[in-house]
């Protein structure tokens, strides 16, 4: 960790830079996050000439492993490895229900949008023209407290909201979702999703594996 940020730096080179991203701060400014971490890239830059660009993205209430690229190149580069499904990623979370086992859901998702409620991802029907792949692997790792249970995915696909949308569809929706776990009765507290491990094969045949600790208990 650099004692010049508050992001605890999980890894660093010449190109990249992966930081522990804490929950409650968007990636992108929007509608309702104009601030963000791009209000904060010069405080990554240690002493570069280019401030880092994020090289993908991770809800706004989400914490964990987040990859800057520190030159167009690189962020070329890691656009390409997610795009090609090279990214292995693994992510924790605490799911409102009492989960076992282990399994694969393939749904697919889209984007909805309407003027009084905005936009969110739905389950979409197979075939659906506007429609995209989502597959994640799931494993149920062990209770978490009466009625919950501490959950690992492992998304194949990088579609938008996917893990919310498909734990809560096929499973149980994640502790503290304030948009697909509402009626659960938690949607008051931290959403309780955390990007925990990411892994690449880089240039120079190095293999990039970083982890982030987990802010929850199981």
């Amino acid at each position: 960790m650099s004692s010049k940020t508050p992001f605890p730096v999980l890894y660093e080179d010449a190109e990249l830079l992966i930081i522990d991203k804490p929950a409650g701060l968007a990636v992108h400014p929007g509608p309702k996050t104009p601030h963000s971490l791009e209000d904060r890239l010069d405080e990554l830059r240690f002493g570069y000439h280019r401030r880092p660009g994020p090289a993908h993205r991770l809800d706004r209430d989400t914490s964990g492993c987040l990859v800057l690229a520190r030159n167009p190149k690189a962020l070329k580069r890691m656009h390409g490895l997610f795009e090609a499904g090279l990214v292995e990623k693994t992510y924790f979370a605490i799911l409102t229900g009492t989960i076992e086992g282990e399994g694969i859901i393939d749904v697919p998702l889209k984007k909805i949008s309407s003027k009084e409620d905005g936009w969110r991802m739905v389950v979409a029907e197979k075939g659906d023209s506007k429609s995209k792949e989502a597959l994640t692997r799931w494993r149920a790792v062990k209770a978490a407290g009466t009625g919950r249970t501490f959950v690992e995915f492992k998304p194949a696909t990088g579609r938008t909201h996917q893990l919310r949308i498909h734990a809560a569809h096929a499973l149980s929706p994640i502790a503290g979702d304030p948009v697909y776990g509402v009626g659960t009765g938690n949607e008051m507290e931290p959403m309780r999703l955390h990007a925990r491990r990411i892994a690449f094969d880089w240039r120079g045949g190095r293999r990039i594996e970083v982890e982030a600790p987990v802010p929850f208990a199981p």
